[in-house]
């Protein structure tokens, strides 16, 4: 289940990075809505030869910067309303980091588990045929999300080209290899995240050698995490998914873990290595990644929340509420709009190998990464120490002070 969003949960973060900022209350204004929404509807042949009608949405939020750039998802609590706050949420995810871009996303209201495969490619082609007039290259490039992966877009990539009669993988990204996919995407969020960490670890003085580190969500952004910081010399004591959690103070056996994910249950880790999921994010330890849900951290748990750092590898998994309380408590908070900017960072980067048709290592992908990274980190941890505030707070200031820049650039302020 996909929570609650609306536009409205942006606008505290907004309006209190543009007070420090001193801007104007028309650019506020503007930020706070998309300046384009469209909603479409389109039909699709099933398989049993009935004909069914589905509705999706794309929301573009602003493109002062660039091209818009953002995911779809399939999912069916798909809405208008969260569509366009996670365009504007993509806004300032790509601002912190530099990219240029604007935020976009789009969904389509389905439940894809209970399409067959033929039926998924064809709601695939027809939400992309019903949206082309907006997308593009240089308008607006869409992403997989909630449940859509590399063969969706490959689909969708297929059928905008079709229509423009020419091979246009830029018009997608997270695609497969073969059609024009960048290497190093699957674990660039995860990297992108353990990237800050180490910085912040840095800041804070302590070693990442034997740290302790807790992670809620054994998904793709956990597990890759988990591995990256157990290179590192990191003992991870804690992994959840939606079915438990377990913990050993001692560090767990992390192949013994995924071997679990893959085959079994993380619970058959041992019945004496249970808690309770909720406990993961009280444990004593150095780091804590929330990777699963938004509103994990509440003011009911965030005053008993005993990390030094919390990197949100999930989107919005702290309140606002909790977000005060974890200040006061001095826990350093890496927010989500930059410690999962990875995942677009290298999306970037497979928009670029397209439009010039020259195709990065791995490794290049990797440092082009962490040089983004480390230096959008150390920008917004200067902007915390300028304006005297937390790094959430900070790394909007950065975005706004970005596409206020831009607006005011192309005369529209």
């Amino acid at each position: 289940m996909i929570p609650e969003c609306h536009p409205q949960i942006f606008y505290s973060h907004i309006e209190t990075a543009a007070a420090k900022l001193g801007l104007e209350l028309h650019i506020v204004e503007v930020l706070k809505r998309p300046m384009r929404v469209l909603s479409v509807s389109f039909p699709v042949k099933m398989d049993d030869g009935t004909i069914r009608v589905f509705e999706g949405y794309r929301s573009q939020h602003n493109d002062a910067l660039g091209p818009t750039k953002g995911g779809i998802r399939f999912h069916p609590d798909v809405t208008l309303d969260e569509v366009k706050a996670l365009s504007m949420w993509m806004s300032f995810k790509c601002g912190v980091v530099g990219l240029p871009y604007g935020g976009g996303k789009g969904g389509v209201v389905c439940d894809p588990r209970t399409l067959s495969p033929g039926e998924l490619e064809r709601v695939s082609r027809g939400f992309i045929e019903a949206i082309s007039q907006i997308i593009g290259p240089d308008k607006d490039i869409p992403a997989p999300d909630v449940y859509t992966n590399p063969q969706i877009m490959g689909w969708m990539m297929d059928t905008y080209s079709r229509i423009k009669q020419s091979f246009s993988p830029g018009v997608i990204t997270g695609k497969p290899l073969i059609i024009g996919g960048s290497k190093g995407r699957n674990e660039a969020t995860a990297r992108g995240c353990v990237i800050t960490i180490q910085e912040a670890m840095k800041k804070l003085g302590r070693p990442l050698k034997d740290a302790t580190v807790a992670i809620q969500g054994f998904g793709n952004a956990g597990r890759i995490a988990s591995r990256l910081l157990s290179e590192l010399g990191c003992k991870i004591v804690a992994v959840s998914d939606s079915k438990g959690a377990i913990y050993d103070p001692n560090g767990l056996d992390l192949r013994k873990v995924e071997y679990l994910k893959d085959h079994r249950s993380l619970l058959d880790y041992g019945v004496e290595y249970q808690i309770d999921p909720s406990a993961l994010l009280e444990l004593k330890v150095d780091i804590l990644i929330p990777a699963a849900l938004e509103n994990a951290i509440t003011s009911n748990n965030a005053g008993r929340v005993q990390a030094k750092i919390i990197a949100e590898a999930a989107n919005g998994p702290i309140s606002p509420e909790a977000d005060r309380i974890l200040a006061d408590k001095n826990i350093l908070v890496i927010p989500d709009i930059l410690a999962n900017a990875g995942g677009v960072t290298v999306s970037y980067f497979e928009w670029v190998q397209n439009l010039m048709n020259y195709y990065w290592s791995e490794k290049e992908i990797n440092m082009k990464l962490a040089d983004i990274m480390v230096n959008s980190f150390h920008a917004v941890y200067e902007a915390a120490q300028e304006y005297s505030t937390d790094l959430r707070t900070a790394a909007y200031i950065i975005s706004l002070k970005r596409i206020t820049e831009a607006m005011k650039a192309r005369g529209w302020v």
